[in-house]
């Protein structure tokens, strides 16, 4: 608000004025002292040159500023400015030089000289603001160019802040006068709207934050801190990065603003916020000005380790290549402008000296500054006198480095375009110009909305490099990658790492030579900025709630789940037939279970080879003793037939043992039904006989003549039919068939035979179990019938182990898995055979080979004696 009352004011006092002395003139009224028109406030200009066309500068000449006094009480006193900058003041240096070259060439301009008056902002917006003033008044009274005419000011090269451009730029705005900015990058300037005077010879901070981007992305910094200064050049630029990040992987650990009007305070405590934070990564978006006290502070606290991400606007000054500096800002990498040469600079700048300019107080301060002494004895000074005839050197580095100009080249090639564009207005032909009615430009009254024409259409080469503007004043967005590194002097070198070229397809712009770089700390490995540790692969993030996303816990992923990335997201799904591995990096194979003969299997196929030879024996021991009375009272030929049906029960349990195939899944089932109906039919037949043996003998019964030879084998054909009719309706409706369990456990296919039909399968086991049941209730009926050697005893004992072993398959077989049911079967058809076996057989076996006087009929139909 303040400039805008002060440019008011002035330029009221002036258009009055301008209005009185044209009215005085029609009139003839002699003018008056009053009617002068006169200036508010002097404000020397750091250089002056007259020429045909007179072109301005502002540079920020010095870094700080003292505030006056706020007393309207008396006239305040202009602000002083603080901090004389050699750096700035190179650069003002160098647009003289472009001036001079230029009108000593004959190509360029010929007939005509540029003129120029250059001012020292004091990096400040209200500085600025009388820069801007001062260079559309005349140097005094006599000579004020507003009051008495066109202003022969046709550009103005200047600001170096974003804060200070924006001031002057719309200060000459009402004027349409253009200005080519050599340092201001705020992406605010590309409105056409706001600032339609403005051109720049340095990239958009859009092309800035865009490259800054692709560093944090490509170096995996997630977690950064922001620190900018407080004006639009800093406002800017963070808004445009937290843009360009937005669907990255890099998060914001917090923001901090240094007060323009410097805080040590404030700085203090940002300070202290970059100390606890977990972001080792600082990009800063600031000037020199206020940088220069803030890293005064940060080294102060002896904080090391942050790696610094700096903006063109403070990565080449030269007042931090000093050795102090590097413990805390070595390894600082950012995106400079791009350099290019000056012929003659180093030259120029060495024949300033106090003793050419005895009256100029830049240059003493200049002096000042290099040396730490005074070259004006009467200046009053507490450095002590010079003759100021030094030799600048080349450790004067913030004023004589000239090796890689990239600010002063800026102002080399802004000074070029407007001389082109002069030269291209002065070439226009009568009758085909740009203008109202195809008319040119007057040379003796050019207007500078007249020059901003050809400023947009100018096109040249300087030094190899082509140089125009866009349709919103933009330059060729290109950058220098930077790294500050230790030089052999101890001092910081700015080393050329890479580039970025904003002409290039999306993704290709950044080219790092990463082997180059030195990291922060003297580190050749990129350091960690991370608000949480890498999950790696074989887990997954997990957001935390309320925290940023890049604050997170890794999570191990489920089973048949993987990860082979790290950082992923989410944990991916193995195919139906995989799992995870040990790791959850990768999907293998499931592995593929089954009874195998592994020494589950092989403990009972020797178990079934050892039953079956048993029974072979105890075959072989009832044929040779066929004759033998044992034999012959319990009825040899059912004891052969029991014996031949156990044989098969014993070896069908080989059937459940190897990989399922269809065959042998509809085989063990039927097989073991058949054979085990069979056995109990014979078993139930021998009950029969034995129950109707003793029953006959009473005197009236005739019921063995039901129970004959022929009778007993078809009870034991039609009850064996039975489960053979089952089993059939079983294998052609509804077989088992062989299949993949992949639920019982997720990370194995278990091979088992599915039943088919669950209905035909309890059926089968049903009516085994009537069978074994109603042997047993007439087994147990004739437990008591006399005899000392009672079959029905054994048959009620054996019914008893068959029942039992049975009643505990079920829920054994119902609650194990794939090959563990089919163990659990064969287990259960052993277990149940050797029951058989041993209970109906081994009373007898014992008669026949080891007491063999009792096996005689008479002793087998004694009755006990009590």
């Amino acid at each position: 608000m303040t400039f805008f009352v002060s440019f008011a004011l002035l330029y009221s006092v002036c258009v009055l004025t301008i209005t009185y002395n044209t009215i005085a003139s029609i009139t003839s009224a002699p003018p008056s002292a009053a009617n002068v028109c006169t200036l508010h406030k002097s404000f020397p200009p750091g250089f002056v040159a007259q020429g045909d066309f007179v072109i301005g500068g502002i540079f920020p000449l010095h870094y700080n500023q003292e505030m006056p006094d706020i007393n309207s009480t008396y006239r305040p006193p202009p602000v002083k400015c603080n901090g004389f900058d050699p750096r700035a003041f190179r650069w003002a240096q160098t647009m003289r030089l472009a001036v001079k070259e230029i009108n000593l060439r004959t190509e360029l301009l010929p007939n005509y000289t540029l003129g120029y008056k250059i001012f020292d902002s004091c990096a400040y917006p209200l500085t600025g603001q009388r820069a801007a003033l001062a260079v559309l008044n005349g140097l005094s009274e006599d000579n004020s160019p507003m009051c008495s005419g066109a202003s022969p000011l046709l550009a103005v090269i200047g600001e170096s802040g974003s804060a200070q451009s924006i001031v002057v730029s719309r200060i000459l705005q009402p004027f349409r006068i253009p200005m080519i900015s050599y340092f201001s990058s705020c992406a605010c300037f590309s409105d056409r709207r706001k600032f339609p005077t403005f051109f720049r010879v340095i990239p958009n901070d859009d092309y800035q934050v865009k490259a800054i981007a692709q560093l944090l992305v490509r170096f995996n910094w997630t977690w950064v801190g922001l620190v900018r200064g407080d004006h639009e050049y800093g406002r800017f630029a963070v808004q445009g990065l937290m843009r360009e990040l937005q669907g990255t992987k890099v998060c914001v650990a917090y923001q901090e603003m240094i007060p323009l009007l410097y805080n040590r305070q404030r700085a203090l405590e940002i300070i202290q916020v970059m100390r606890r934070s977990l972001a080792k990564v600082v990009v800063v978006f600031s000037a020199e000005g206020e940088m220069t006290p803030f890293l005064d502070d940060y080294m102060m606290q002896n904080i090391t380790g942050t790696q610094w991400v700096a903006s063109e606007a403070w990565v080449t000054a030269s007042v931090f290549t000093g050795s102090e500096y590097y413990p805390y800002m070595g390894g600082t990498i950012g995106f400079g402008i791009r350099k290019g040469h000056i012929p003659r600079l180093s030259d120029y700048l060495q024949t300033v000296n106090p003793q050419m300019y005895p009256d100029n107080l830049l240059v003493k301060e200049l002096w000042e500054a290099l040396y730490g002494c005074s070259p004006s004895l009467s200046s009053g000074s507490q450095l002590p006198p010079c003759s100021g005839q030094e030799s600048l050197l080349e450790q004067h580095s913030a004023y004589m480095n000239t090796s890689s100009p990239r600010v002063a080249y800026n102002v080399y090639k802004a000074v070029y375009a407007i001389a082109h564009s002069l030269h291209n207005l002065l070439l226009c032909q009568p009758g085909s110009g740009p203008f109202q009615n195809n008319s040119c430009a007057s040379s003796n009254n050019i207007q500078p909305w007249q020059l901003q024409y050809y400023l947009e259409e100018v096109t040249f080469n300087i030094d190899g490099e082509e140089v125009n503007f866009d349709l919103k004043g933009d330059s060729i967005p290109y950058y220098d990658i930077i790294n500050w590194q230790r030089g052999t002097d101890g001092n910081i070198e700015f080393v050329h790492v890479g580039l970025f070229d904003g002409t290039k397809p999306s993704g290709e712009e950044l080219v790092i030579q990463e082997d180059s770089i030195i990291w922060a700390g003297h580190q050749s490995e990129v350091p960690q900025s991370v608000c949480s540790a890498s999950c790696y692969p074989g887990s997954r993030k997990a957001v935390r709630r309320g925290e940023p996303v890049c604050c997170f816990d890794c999570v191990p992923c489920d089973g048949g789940k993987i990860s082979n990335q790290t950082n992923s997201i989410e944990c991916t799904f193995c195919p139906e037939d995989f799992w995870s591995n040990k790791d959850r990096t990768a999907c293998i194979p499931k592995k593929v279970e089954f009874l195998a003969y592994d020494s589950l299997g092989i403990a009972l196929t020797v178990t079934s080879v050892v039953g079956a030879c048993l029974t072979i024996a105890v075959f072989a021991v009832f044929f040779y003793h066929r004759n033998t009375a044992i034999v012959r009272v319990n009825n040899s030929e059912l004891s052969f037939f029991i014996l031949f049906a156990l044989t098969l029960c014993f070896l069908c349990s080989l059937v459940f043992i190897g990989e399922p195939t269809s065959w042998s899944c509809m085989l063990r089932h039927t097989a073991f039904s058949i054979t085990f109906s069979l056995c109990l039919s014979c078993i139930l037949g021998k009950t029969l006989v034995v129950l109707a043996a003793f029953t006959a003998a009473r005197p009236g019964d005739n019921i063995m003549k039901w129970l004959g030879p022929k009778q007993q084998r078809v009870i034991i054909f039609s009850c064996t039919q039975v489960q053979v009719v089952v089993c059939a309706v079983w294998l052609i409706d509804a077989p088992p068939f062989p299949s993949r369990n992949t639920q019982y456990e997720h990370s194995k296919i278990i091979l088992e035979c599915s039943v088919g039909s669950s209905i035909a399968f309890w059926c089968v086991l049903g009516y085994i179990g009537l069978q074994a049941c109603l042997c047993f209730v007439l087994a147990f009926l004739a437990r008591k019938l006399p005899g000392n050697f009672n079959e029905a005893k054994f048959i009620t004992f054996s019914m008893l182990i068959f029942c039992a072993v049975w009643l505990a398959f079920i829920p054994a077989y119902i609650s194990s898995p794939g090959n563990y049911a089919d163990a659990v079967e064969s287990f259960a058809i052993l277990a149940s055979s050797f029951g058989l076996l041993f209970c109906l057989f081994s009373p007898k076996c014992y008669i026949i080979l080891l007491k063999p006087e009792k096996n005689t009929k008479q002793h087998l139909m004694a009755k006990d004696k009590k």
